[in-house]
């Protein structure tokens, strides 16, 4: 099935935080599920600002491996979004495929995901852990909420959009910017430059963690449902802030006048409303409808130099020397 594959190059990027332990098994288990593949790749491995071994090891086990293993280091710990968008910034791949650095995903699947996207058509493809194995009330159960809170506010039909390992078209991911906690919901910000129908998920393995230990743990699903509110507005009004907030601010300005309309007829007809406290409420509306109009336009001019202008990068690495595009890539003999 991988023969029908249509030629590309391929990017593996694997973002890691103090896993000294698994240094060594995630280069060479890549490395293995990898070694016939029928195209070019390389693999990516971001060195989170590791204050342990990790940099260390990675760098060894990259130069006994070969020149298509690169190591990218962060000045500090930018957390996964900046490491796996660094990763994707310096990717030379025609396909970016993700997973986490715990071992948990297995690289046998990648060629699995290449496959389906390349030969579908298609723009992403996400894994779908089925069974996972992983603690049901620290991850499973607060993992099902998330999906099901995600899917509701994005509109994507995906079972499982935390799985980290994904397969992309390159000149779709970079169309999006990744920072923040975006990792989680990247379906979702493709959403915004390409179809739903243009993305599909494909079923993987998941293995229990052996090594090290997990970063993550209940506080994550507090993050979760903040980064939800950001998702709703961006994919509604991400390119239109002055809809959002102009509506917020004639409805309320509304209010506010109906109120002081209220009020003025009552006046005419010879009642006191000097110390009514509805008043003070028609006033409040009225000029908070005003400042949300402002900050409607206000958010419209910054969206504007926002994409008429560069991006800043998330995250600050080490100076790399630039590879020629044709070096560095594992071929099959």
């Amino acid at each position: 099935m991988l023969l029908q594959t249509p030629p590309h190059r391929l990017s593996v990027v694997v973002p890691m935080f103090n896993e000294e332990e698994l240094a060594h098994d995630l280069i060479d288990a890549v490395q293995a599920a990898l070694m016939h593949y029928p195209h070019p790749w390389e693999l990516l491995v971001v060195d989170d600002g590791s204050t342990d071994e990790t940099w260390k090891r990675l760098r060894q086990r990259a130069q006994q491996v070969g020149p298509h293993i690169r190591i990218i280091r962060l000045l500090r710990n930018f957390r996964q979004t900046a490491a796996m968008q660094a990763g994707i910034d310096m990717a030379r791949g025609d396909v970016i495929v993700t997973m986490d650095g715990d071992l948990q995903n297995d690289p046998l699947d990648i060629p699995n995901l290449v496959d389906k996207l390349l030969r579908e058509d298609l723009d992403l493809v996400a894994g779908w852990r089925q069974y996972r194995q992983d603690g049901l009330f620290l991850r499973k159960i607060p993992s099902r909420l998330a999906n099901r809170l995600i899917r509701r506010v994005s509109g994507l039909q995906f079972q499982d959009l935390g799985c980290s390992l994904k397969a992309f078209r390159t000149s779709v991911l970079r169309k999006i910017r990744l920072y923040g906690e975006m990792h989680r919901f990247i379906p979702a910000w493709m959403a915004t430059v390409t179809s739903p129908d243009r993305m599909a998920e494909l079923a993987v393995s998941h293995r229990p963690r052996t090594k090290g230990q997990s970063k993550y743990g209940i506080s994550r699903t507090i993050r979760v449902l903040v980064d939800l509110l950001s998702i709703h507005f961006f994919l509604n009004f991400g390119t239109r802030p002055g809809h959002f907030f102009g509506g917020l601010g004639l409805l309320v300005s509304a209010v506010g006048t109906l109120i002081l309309t209220y009020l003025a007829a009552i006046k005419w007809m010879g009642e006191d409303i000097g110390t009514r406290p509805l008043m003070f409420l028609g006033f409040f509306c009225i000029v908070s409808g005003l400042q949300f109009i402002t900050t409607g336009v206000l958010s419209e001019m910054l969206m504007r130099t926002y994409f008429d202008g560069g991006q800043s990068l998330a995250y600050h690495t080490r100076d790399l020397t630039a590879l020629d595009d044709e070096a560095g890539w594992y071929d099959t003999p």
